[in-house]
């Protein structure tokens, strides 16, 4: 029973500043539905309401609303540990958007190459090939950041760019489709990953219920794990007790990339079969908020992602039923990471305590990037 109570406590540190965050950004969309509602069709003050009463029976009121949350939230959750286990290392990734698009035009070679073969060799090898196109965006940033000092932050953002710009090339060029009307590949056939549940359960989402585990697992039971957190708490305590904080550096950034392009593969062959040379996607800044708001924790970031993938399968029907644009959804995401981002002020206006285990993950990424900016 006394182990019971610190670890109780511990979790209401860790859940109670996103919950809050939640909650204020509601409260925030329902006075900006408010006001706003005279422009459409006369001053509603339920709006809000009948809104968010429609957000959650589209996301959860019917088997098919079920299946599109998970579907939705799997990659968002895999980009969340992509960005997440940086955390750990005090590795600010902003380059899961672009580990994400390497991964999905990886991935798509590797499925068009094998459309004629079987799909027990075509889907494994395409996921193999998602995995190493992030690998290989994630492991640039990480050996210039243990080589040479360039901060993750600058060069990821950086390659995010550049990924946007290679996938165009590629599937403008080399990868187009023979019989198609604009720019995208042929459609993915072998290497589609088969429907599990409803319309569009894809086996990925199984995939994904592996992987927080063993994200878990590698972060708080293994070896590495500990020197992952140990170099990200402080580099040079962990090279006093024998840790390599360079390779644990570089290990780190692949493994996010490795996540990352796991999540753009999952994408394209899970639910897209096709990849068009302009693929607009937000996954990869979803998993920036997702980490954030699941306080890099695995498990958080399970039921972050599931928030964020609950709000995209429920927006249609609220723009349906209560008039309300879907990009209200964006609004309530970016205003949860408003007022994660301004931790200090919110736990002074709600007068909420510090959390007793310390600096959250996010304050010490952010001192990290100011010790070593000069910021």
């Amino acid at each position: 029973m006394n182990a019971i109570g610190p670890a109780l406590r511990r979790v209401r540190d860790v859940a109670l500043l996103p919950t809050i965050a939640i909650l204020l950004a509601l409260l925030f969309g329902a006075v900006l539905m408010i006001l706003s509602s005279p422009l459409v069709k006369g001053f509603d003050p339920t709006l809000p309401l009948t809104s968010y009463r429609a957000l959650v029976v589209g996301a959860f009121g019917s088997t098919t609303g079920l299946v599109n949350t998970v579907v939705s939230a799997a990659p968002i959750v895999l980009a969340g540990l992509a960005v997440g286990i940086g955390f750990k290392a005090g590795l600010f990734n902003i380059g899961a958007q672009g580990q994400f698009l390497m991964g999905a035009v990886a991935s798509t070679m590797v499925a068009i190459t094998l459309n004629d073969s079987p799909a027990v060799v075509a889907i494994p090898l395409s996921l193999v090939g998602g995995l190493i196109g992030g690998l290989a965006w994630g492991f640039v940033p990480g050996f210039l950041k243990a080589w040479t000092g360039a901060h993750e932050v600058v060069t990821t953002i950086m390659l995010n760019y550049i990924a946007i710009y290679v996938v165009a090339y590629i599937i403008s060029g080399p990868l187009r489709g023979e019989h198609v009307t604009f720019a995208r590949t042929d459609t993915i056939l072998a290497g589609a990953l088969p429907v599990i549940l409803g319309h569009d359960g894809h086996i990925g989402i199984l995939l994904v219920a592996l992987i927080v585990p063993a994200a878990w697992w590698l972060l708080f039971r293994s070896t590495i794990g500990f020197e992952i957190r140990t170099v990200g708490a402080n580099p040079d305590a962990a090279r006093y007790a024998g840790m390599r904080p360079r390779w644990i550096t570089v290990f780190t950034m692949s493994l996010c990339g490795m996540l990352a392009g796991l999540a753009g593969a999952m994408d394209i062959l899970g639910q897209v079969h096709y990849m068009p040379a302009s693929f607009s996607t937000s996954v990869g800044f979803d998993g920036i908020a997702v980490a954030l708001i699941g306080r890099a924790h695995p498990v958080g970031i399970l039921f972050a992602g599931l928030l964020f993938g609950a709000m995209q399968a429920g927006a249609g029907l609220m723009q349906i039923q209560a008039g309300v644009p879907v990009q209200m959804v964006s609004v309530l995401q970016a205003v949860i990471l408003f007022f994660l981002a301004a931790e200090l002020i919110v736990r002074r206006v709600v007068r909420v305590r510090t959390p007793s285990a310390g600096v959250t993950e996010l304050s010490t990424v952010s001192r990290t990037y100011g010790e070593q900016t000069g910021l």
